[in-house]
């Protein structure tokens, strides 16, 4: 099918052949059709899949022909909101259509501004929209289409107040559009209390993840991770994108692979928002070849041709493990995922195989990483060095855990 055939205005459909865009993706092609008709819709699909257009077309389409009501989109993380800016600013601008972003990390008295020039279509996370309405420097009483995009990560991050009290601030009779890749309990919730009647839309089961990704897992000793990511970073040569648990972590993991000769940036919260637009601009242009990033990366980077994502750390959740991958092999090209696990993280390993309903193959670290690593390889872990019963209690040789023993409670605290 192509979008001329979806009931898209000619104007658009111009615009859109402009940018080179031709053939609707599926969740595109399902939606767009049933959006333009005001009905509510809950779109399950793959991340990289084109949700963007798919809420952005209908939605602006339904305000050139209405100047009296505005939009609203609420993401997740203010990477995400400004990719959805300048996205949708080619299209609406053609139709004199103002948008604006609404974020933490930016000038309050300048988004104020922006909103007194009556903006059309306002694009924001859920904390800075809810400082606006407090403020009353916003008002959402406009609004006639509302679109919830990875609403399960905002759920995650603990946005469900907030997006609860932005659902309390709009008119009843609106066209709610909620987008995400799974399609946990909480949503269904959500979907039942401010939905009215929506048409269920799943491009691919949730939580499953993109075909077009090949996967391989590697159990390693946590102490040899360094090394196997130099040797693969050695072997392939193209852009790549790699996953640390935590902010500190990736600090150090980007000093480390400049080390080894590699540019890298990193992004995390604790980088301000100007210096994470920065380093995504960077990778973007190829300046820098590796990012490194916590999951703050997971959705909302939408680059080019990124060859490799490398879960340096597997993630908190199985969840957030399709989301990771899902930022390779995007827009119908090929890409490879590669994960690191410690030999006790096999039932986390499962667990995502049973989310994505597929095997990962489970590769062997090559031997010159254990020749490079010297003796490190023979220091216990942490996890070596764990008793099987829990502090406080009397291991199986007889030694007390206690208040004055070796792992006192002051020491555990600093695991």
């Amino acid at each position: 099918m192509k979008f001329n055939e979806l009931g898209i205005t000619p104007k658009i459909l111009d615009i859109l052949d402009r940018q080179r865009f031709t053939e609707p993706t599926p969740i595109q092609e399902k939606s767009i059709p049933v959006a333009l008709e005001g009905k509510d819709i809950i779109g399950i699909a793959q991340t990289g899949t084109g949700k963007t257009l798919a809420f952005g077309i209908p939605m602006i389409q339904r305000l050139s022909q209405d100047n009296t009501s505005c939009g609203l989109i609420v993401l997740p993380t203010r990477e995400l909101a400004l990719q959805v800016d300048e996205a949708l600013r080619k299209l609406a601008g053609m139709f004199g259509i103002r948008t604006v972003v609404l974020i933490g990390g930016e000038n309050m008295g300048r988004q104020i501004n922006q909103l007194r020039a009556n903006p059309r279509i306002i694009i924001a996370t859920p904390g800075r929209i809810i400082d606006h309405l407090r403020r009353k420097t916003v008002n959402l009483c406009r609004v006639s289409t509302l679109v919830l995009d990875e609403a399960d990560r905002m759920l995650d991050m603990g946005f469900a107040p907030s997006i609860k009290q932005i659902l309390e601030n709009m008119p009843h009779t609106r066209q709610t559009l909620l987008f995400s890749a799974t399609m946990p309990a909480r949503i269904a919730e959500l979907a039942r209390r401010y939905m009215q009647t929506p048409v269920r839309i799943e491009v691919a089961p949730s939580g499953t993840a993109a075909e077009n990704v090949s996967q391989e897992v590697y159990f390693i000793h946590r102490t040899l991770k360094t090394e196997l990511l130099k040797t693969i970073l050695m072997k392939r040569k193209g852009s790549t994108l790699v996953f640390s648990r935590t902010k500190f972590g990736a600090k150090k993991l980007a000093y480390e692979i400049q080390r080894m000769g590699h540019t890298a940036t990193e992004m995390h919260s604790n980088r301000s928002l100007a210096q994470r637009i920065r380093s995504l601009s960077d990778f973007k242009k190829g300046t820098c070849r590796v990012l490194v990033a916590t999951d703050i990366a997971s959705r909302g980077i939408d680059v080019a041709n990124i060859e490799l994502v490398v879960n340096y750390d597997l993630p908190e959740n199985s969840e957030d493990f399709v989301h990771r991958i899902g930022r390779t092999g995007r827009a119908g090209l090929s890409g490879h995922a590669i994960s690191f696990a410690t030999p006790d993280q096999k039932y986390a390993i499962r667990q995502i195989e049973c989310l994505i309903n597929k095997e990962i193959i489970v590769s062997k670290p090559p031997e010159e990483i254990y020749a490079r690593a010297g003796e490190i390889v023979n220091q216990p872990s942490f996890e070596d060095r764990r008793p099987s019963r829990p502090f406080g209690s009397r291991g199986a040789r007889g030694n007390s855990f206690s208040s004055r023993g070796k792992f006192s409670s002051r020491r555990r605290k600093r695991f």
